[in-house]
């Protein structure tokens, strides 16, 4: 028999399931690429030739969303995307590369996507479709730098615990397209970026490193980032020698970039204000609790937890939204991801200090994939922890050696949507009955 708690937590389960889908929804790469195209239908019409080049975890859909709108102006088009979210489209050239670490795909893909643009002309239209995760698919190494080299660094930078602008400072160094690079290399063309952000601010130069923004990256600032995190010490001779050649990236001037438009198509406060608007109507009270939860995900949840106890505190059914992009400093050899180790540790928080009332953590990453698992995120309530240790499991050890992923397998409290299509960094919801 079901008590009338267990059908209350599962109820709650369920609505923040269903509110957590509907900010994914929200940032529907589809709609968001028809509605901009659709209201820049004299550009696309003023080209020449179309150039269309897609890259990030929500490529495909992206391009066949443009497809319609380029008309018998496409010369070429390229889409390159994870493993996960490939897809066959007519009249696209779809490319997998390997993400959160790059591979042979991602080199090829890169420079197909290269060679596209260097073939744009005076009167062509460039037009780049960019989403989460396009930083690391689009791998096109510097000279003298190789793949292998490319991944040491990367590996490191996910590991260190640094965050998303941090990495994107060091990655530009080491790509011939990143950090501005892929818009001088249409040359006279004209360039029109359509962006879905994963970044705090939606800062055109940080999201997939900013392949077509003005560039501010430096090798001065690549170096303080690898030496906050101890790891220019380690770094393959390779990457150490091309920073010690470049004192700075020049400064693009103005004229560089006038023929570049770049404008943010979806991101992760467009997903939370719906998240806000939906919660409202079913919870009444909802707070807001950031605009963008960032920094070591055990000192997130803690915050979190904190301001979860005091919203107890009113009177009535309350909800708690917020998003961003937590890191995780790996210390052990266990799986996961930063939205499972999240939701593991602020249940084992509410051990401490318990929350008054019934409650449901959610936390999941809107491209439906987790740090290297198949899981978006964790959902937990009070009773996780108990139910983790009656499976055999420490929660305590799971997460000191980032084994969050098993922790939450066996307390059925892994939440797995698939492959979304989509990544506007992850979103974070409790609810209170």
């Amino acid at each position: 028999m079901i008590t009338q708690s267990a059908s209350l937590l599962k109820s709650l389960r369920r609505e923040a399931v269903a509110l957590f889908l509907e900010g994914v929804a929200a940032a529907n790469p589809e709609q968001a690429v028809a509605a901009a195209l659709a209201e820049r239908s004299a550009t696309l019409e003023q080209a020449s030739r179309i150039i269309l080049v897609a890259f990030g975890k929500a490529a495909c859909p992206m391009a066949r969303a443009a497809l319609p709108f380029v008309g018998e102006r496409l010369v070429t088009a390229i889409a390159l995307t994870n493993h996960e979210n490939l897809e066959s489209i007519d009249g696209v050239e779809v490319i997998a590369g390997g993400h959160p670490i790059p591979d042979e795909g991602s080199i090829a893909g890169a420079a197909a996507i290269e060679e596209a643009v260097l073939c744009a002309q005076e009167g062509d239209l460039v037009l780049v479709l960019v989403s989460g995760g396009g930083s690391a698919l689009l791998c096109a190494p510097s000279p003298g730098v190789e793949l292998t080299d490319k991944i040491a660094l990367n590996d490191a930078l996910i590991r260190s615990g640094a965050d998303i602008s941090e990495i994107n400072a060091v990655r530009p160094i080491f790509s011939r397209l990143k950090g501005g690079q892929m818009a001088r290399l249409a040359g006279k063309a004209k360039v029109l970026s359509l962006i879905l952000s994963d970044v705090p601010g939606d800062d055109i130069a940080t999201i997939a490193s900013g392949p077509t923004a003005r560039p501010r990256s430096s090798a001065c600032r690549a170096l303080e980032v690898l030496d906050k995190y101890g790891l220019w010490q380690n770094l393959p001779a390779a990457l150490k020698c091309r920073l010690e050649q470049m004192n700075a990236m020049t400064d693009a001037t103005a004229t560089d970039f006038d023929n570049v438009e770049n404008i943010v198509i979806g991101s992760n406060a467009i997903s939370l204000r719906t998240v806000v608007r939906k919660a409202e109507t079913e919870f009444g009270s909802v707070v807001h609790a950031s605009d963008w939860l960032e920094g070591d995900v055990l000192d997130a949840a803690a915050e979190l937890h904190r301001i979860a106890r005091a919203a107890a505190e009113s009177n009535g059914p309350v909800a708690v939204v917020c998003g961003g992009e937590t890191t995780v400093k790996v210390r052990g050899n266990g799986k996961g991801g930063r939205n499972q180790e999240l939701a593991l540790y602020f249940a084992l928080l509410n051990e401490l200090q318990p929350i008054d009332r019934q409650w449901v953590f959610l936390s999941g990453g809107t491209d439906g994939l987790d740090g290297p698992t198949d899981a978006a995120g964790g959902i937990v309530d009070q009773g996780s922890p108990d139910w983790i240790r009656q499976q055999g499991h420490d929660p305590v050890s799971s997460l000191e050696t980032n084994d969050s992923y098993h922790a939450l397998a066996c307390s059925g409290d892994l939440l797995i949507t698939g492959a979304t299509g989509t990544n506007v960094a992850d979103i974070q919801i409790v609810l209170m009955s």
